[in-house]
This record gives structure tokens, sequence and C-alpha cells, in this order.
């Protein structure tokens, strides 16, 4: 039998970053006067976190293996955004914006592959991962074009779309990862079948 711990893991690992995201852009959304610095190591350190947690999670080969299919490359992105906005989190709140769009975009997008092939499989609950998916996509695209200029103005619409990042997360954990205890590592043959 293969153990499940590094599936429970990355689950809970899943579980725990987006309740945080989804915190953090509720913070921003009430406190779009946070300083940029903090705003900045605060996403920073997050992506780094999420990124370590979705590589355990493709690593971890769940039964359905839907919501980390795309983790490998996608962790290590997250690790290396993450990275990057730590070594200068004071940086132009502009950058943050446009580089964190373009995470949630394509997050979106996998997530809305996601969706259709957890639909193909016959999970019930795939239209709430599409749900999440349209949402997270449409608050990156906001974030990207940015209409609003003041700095309050984007940490409260970056905090939006850290928030719908969170919860389309949330979804794919809750909807779409598969635990069982007894579950065979790949290329074992069932029992009935070895001498």
């Amino acid at each position: 039998m293969r153990s499940v711990k590094l599936i429970r893991a990355a689950k809970a690992g899943y579980i725990i970053l987006s309740a945080a995201f989804c915190a953090l852009g509720a913070l921003m959304i009430a406190r779009p006067d946070l300083s940029q610095s903090l705003v900045g190591t605060a996403v920073g350190a997050a992506l780094m976190a999420f990124g370590a947690v979705k590589l355990a999670g493709y690593f971890s080969r769940d039964l359905y293996r839907l919501a980390f299919q795309f983790d490998l490359a996608f962790g290590g992105l997250l690790l290396i955004i993450g990275a990057a906005i730590l070594l200068r989190p004071g940086g132009a709140m502009n950058a943050l914006c446009a580089v964190m769009a373009v995470e949630i975009i394509a997050d979106a997008l996998f997530k809305l592959q996601t969706a259709l092939d957890a639909k193909r499989f016959g999970l019930e609950r795939w239209w709430l991962i599409l749900a999440a998916a349209l949402l997270a996509a449409a608050t990156g695209v906001a974030l990207a074009l940015h209409p609003a200029q003041g700095a309050r103005a984007l940490t409260a619409l970056l905090g939006v779309s850290l928030a719908a990042e969170g919860a389309l997360n949330l979804c794919v954990a809750l909807c779409a990862v598969k635990i069982v205890s007894n579950q065979r590592p790949d290329g074992a043959a069932p029992r009935f079948y070895t001498k």
C-alpha cells in the first residue's frame, strides 16, 4: 500500500494557505492603507509557501490526479515569483499587481481545465471549481487592467484578487482531492493477480 501522508499534508497545506490568501485579501480590502513593504512581504511569503505546497501536491500522486496535475511547473513559478517579491517587498504596487495578475489568470486558466476534467471524471462539484476559476480569472483581468491608479485602490483590488485566488484553490482542494488509505502504488497489480 502507498503512504497517504504526503497527500494529506498537501491537501491540508492547500486548505490552510487558501484560507490564508482569503484572509490576506480581506485584510487588504479592509485596510487598503497598509504599507507597500508589508503587502509585498506578506504576498511574497505566501506565494513561496504555496509554491512549496503545490510541489508537494504534485509529487503526492493523489487518487484522481486532478487538483495537482499542473503543480510541478506552477509550484516552481510561485517560488520564483515569491522570492522576487521578497527581494524587493516595497517595490512599486503597479509591478506587484501586474505580476500577481499574470499568476492569478494563469492559475484560473489551469483550474478551468481541471474543472472540465473533473466533469468528465464524474465529480459532482466540478461546477464549483469552474465558477471559482471564472471569478478568479475576472479579478485577475481587473487587476491587470487596474482602472484605479491610486495605491489604496490597487491594494484593495489586489486584496479582492487574492481572496478570489484563495477561494479557487480552496474549492479545488475540497472538491478534487481524494484520499484513499488503501490506494495501491502506480503499476501495482491487483491482489488477485499476484502469486
